[in-house]
Order: C-alpha cells, then sequence, then structure tokens
C-alpha cells in the first residue's frame, strides 16, 4: 500500500460521505504550502509531496482530486494565469520587488460534483498563513464553493490530471531563461519567508 492509499484510509475511514470529502479538503491544505520544483511534473508528485510533508497548488489538488475521484466524485482542473503582485498579503518588501518582475504564474485548483452541483475546491493556503493575510479556506462545509486563493486573469479547463499537466506543461515553456531564473529566485525567497512565519 503505498503512501497515498494510507493517507486515503486513515483521512476517510469509517466517516459519513459529507466528512470525508471535509477531511480529505483539510488535510490537504494544511500541507505546509512551499514551491518545490521537483513536485511540478513528476509522475509521483503528490506521493512525494506528502512523504516531504510540503508542496504547492498543483501537487495538493492533483491529490484532491485523486482522492475525491476513489470517493466516487468526479472532478475538473481549473488552471488560472495570476500575478504573485496582486496578493494581498504582508510580504516582505524584498519579495513584493521580486514578484513584481516575475511573469504570470499558473495556479490549480478543483471542482468537484456534489450533489449535482460543480464545488469550487481551492485548498492552496495551510491554516498558518492567515496571520500574514493569506485567505485560508477554513471551516469548508463539504458542499458549498471555497474562495480561490488567487486573483484569477484567464482559466482553463481540464478534465484530467493528465491534460491539466499538458496545458501546464505547454505554457511554463513560453518562459524565457531570464523569467525561469526570476521565478526561481522568486520561489526560494517566498519559501524562505513562508518557513519564518510558521
Amino acid at each position: 500500500m503505498n503512501i497515498i492509499e494510507k493517507k486515503f484510509q486513515t483521512w476517510t475511514k469509517d466517516l459519513p460521505d459529507r466528512k470525508k470529502y471535509i477531511t480529505v479538503f483539510e488535510q490537504i491544505r494544511d500541507i505546509p504550502f512551499a514551491v518545490e520544483s521537483k513536485l511540478f511534473f513528476g509522475t509521483n508528485a503528490s506521493e512525494q509531496m506528502l512523504k516531504r510533508n510540503k508542496g504547492f497548488c498543483v501537487p495538493k489538488h492533483h491529490l484532491l482530486g485523486l482522492m475525491f475521484l476513489r470517493l466516487k466524485v468526479p472532478v475538473l482542473y481549473h488552471t488560472y494565469s495570476f500575478r504573485w503582485s496582486d496578493l494581498t498579503v504582508a510580504m516582505p518588501a524584498k519579495l513584493k520587488k521580486l514578484a513584481k518582475e516575475i511573469p504570470l504564474t499558473y495556479h490549480l485548483a478543483c471542482k468537484a460534483l456534489i450533489k449535482e452541483k460543480w464545488v469550487f475546491l481551492d485548498a492552496t493556503w495551510d491554516a498558518p498563513l492567515k496571520k500574514t493575510g493569506f485567505f485560508v479556506n477554513e471551516n469548508w462545509d463539504g458542499e458549498t464553493d471555497t474562495k480561490n486563493a488567487v486573483t484569477p486573469v484567464e482559466e482553463f479547463v481540464s478534465e484530467t490530471i493528465s491534460r491539466q499537466k499538458a496545458l501546464y506543461e505547454n505554457k511554463l515553456k513560453t518562459y524565457t531563461f531570464s523569467e525561469k531564473l526570476k521565478l526561481t529566485r522568486f520561489s526560494k525567497e517566498l519559501n524562505k519567508w513562508l518557513n519564518g512565519i510558521r
């Protein structure tokens, strides 16, 4: 039994459906957010995220989708372009400056078909980040929309993880070498700051 199956069993055993949805969502949400380059495209990115106990929106929502599918809940993957500089959080000045220098980046969330309604699910920001202004989706009721973690510029919808990965790969290929360097620097500084505030 791999770590995903173990976590699924632990998080859902003997619970009614609605409570299963909530527990899975909260457990994934509270994996500490960190941009990890090794988790972008790996076939086992969600498994690696669980082992490392850190990850960002892409492996978090791939895992959320996998677990909801195990619960017989259909899922769609929603990718959003956004600007880090649009986030209204109390970033240090150095990080704010770096955020303004990087290009549009891409965020992932899910929609799950619950009670014949597509419900928006965003488990990106872990609870300790609330104190700096990140909007943490707390107290989800298991059946209504959560709030998007970012301010979207454009939306792309994928029916499967493989299609979402292909979309993401194509978007990231458009970055210049200079933009990739800036994104790497920003990610390192972001991770360092987030580790310091937890």
